[in-house]
């Protein structure tokens, strides 16, 4: 969008149906020459989400378009102005927190732990990492890294999302599914926004004061929307639409019915039973909606 002036973003949003922000995290030294992700950070080659994109966020909300948006779209490596911008314009607010499930924190054993996720909390707690098992680990905009470990702090160390009754009837989505990959903490203004769907996490006595501690949430949104008839937008609060699904299936009409053939439910890091359960049901409506009201 950098290189759009303001009459082709003008022109852009009145051509588009609607806008679906995903991945504004970026493009990385270690990402684009290597080919790979691995587990250290690098100098940053593209990223953030611009002016110009929330320039055409406020054109498309004026003209009552479809607004999707998901994890990380404001936070790092967004300028600040940029991020409270987008606050202001969808009533709400990121927290300064991410978070992920590890099915192991053995920094011995785990060798897709990141670096520097271990290197920031030795900085603050004397050179340990005592993990190792199962768990969640926060880090904050400031590098800050919290650490809830199974057994320790967490009853169950798998995230879920439980879904709201209305998610459930309009959506298709299952009263709660695990999911073990990256999310961010939102603060919704709930007279401007619905609460579809909440990350719940099972934590002890011990996990709920650690969260006190550090002002998290036990329970925070997964996914907002507002549908009315001024505009209709969703955030999604985890990394939603990363998915390791292949395209192949995507020409086979009905291949939802065949989708327990697709995931081993016995595997905690297994992402495609989120894809066939959760989130395809729920864009597939969404954009059903919107057709319809083309139609109407």
């Amino acid at each position: 969008m950098e290189r759009f002036n303001p009459d082709q973003l003008k022109q852009l949003s009145e051509d588009a149906d609607m806008v679906y922000f995903t991945d504004t995290y970026g493009i990385y030294n270690n990402e684009w020459y290597s080919q790979k992700n691995n587990t250290e950070r690098s100098g940053m080659i593209y990223g953030g989400m611009s002016s110009q994109d929330i320039e055409l966020l406020r054109l498309m909300k004026a003209k009552g378009k479809l607004i999707i948006t998901e994890f990380n779209s404001i936070g790092s490596p967004t300028h600040l102005d940029t991020r409270l911008r987008f606050e202001k314009l969808f009533a709400m607010r990121w927290t300064g927190w991410t978070g992920r499930f590890f099915d192991n924190l053995d920094s011995t054993k785990n060798k897709e732990l990141p670096r520097w996720l271990i290197r920031n909390y030795k900085r603050d707690n004397n050179n340990q990492w005592p993990f190792t098992k199962a768990g969640v680990a926060f880090v904050n905009d400031k590098d800050q890294v919290v650490i809830l470990q199974d057994s320790t702090e967490l009853d169950d160390p798998m995230p879920h999302i439980t879904s709201s009754p209305y998610g459930q009837q309009n959506f298709g989505l299952p009263s709660k599914i695990k999911y073990a990959f990256w999310f961010d903490v939102i603060q919704p203004d709930l007279k401007t926004n619905t609460q579809v769907a909440s990350f719940t996490l099972d934590v002890n006595a011990k996990g709920r004061e650690l969260l006190a501690a550090h002002q998290l949430p036990r329970v925070f949104p997964a996914v907002i929307m507002h549908k009315h008839e001024d505009y209709r937008f969703y955030y999604f609060s985890g990394d939603f639409c990363d998915n390791p699904i292949t395209m192949g299936t995507s020409y086979f009409k009905g291949i939802s019915l065949f989708k327990w053939m697709f995931y081993n439910t016995s595997d905690p890091m297994e992402r495609a039973s989120f894809f066939w359960n959760f989130y395809r049901p729920m864009v597939s409506q969404i954009l059903k909606e919107e057709k319809n009201s083309k139609s109407n």
